[in-house]
């Protein structure tokens, strides 16, 4: 029942060493490569949410039964 917490700490790890390395990249000049960077890991962590709500459509079908 529930998130792995696994996953959850996976995503917050991302998260963090996402903005760690935009600062560092930012501080040094280089905006362009912040940026890169920042969206790289945004769609890093909604492919993870997306095989979290693949799961749960998946849950939902197989509670009310829905096949195809």
């Amino acid at each position: 029942m529930g998130i792995d917490v696994d996953l959850i700490l996976k995503i917050a790890g991302v998260g963090i060493v996402i903005a760690f390395l935009h600062t560092v990249l930012d501080q040094m000049g280089r905006k362009e490569y912040a940026q890169w960077v920042t969206l790289l890991g945004f769609i890093y962590i909604l492919f993870m949410v997306a095989s979290i709500v693949s799961d749960l459509f998946q849950k939902i079908k197989d509670v009310f039964l829905f096949r195809g």
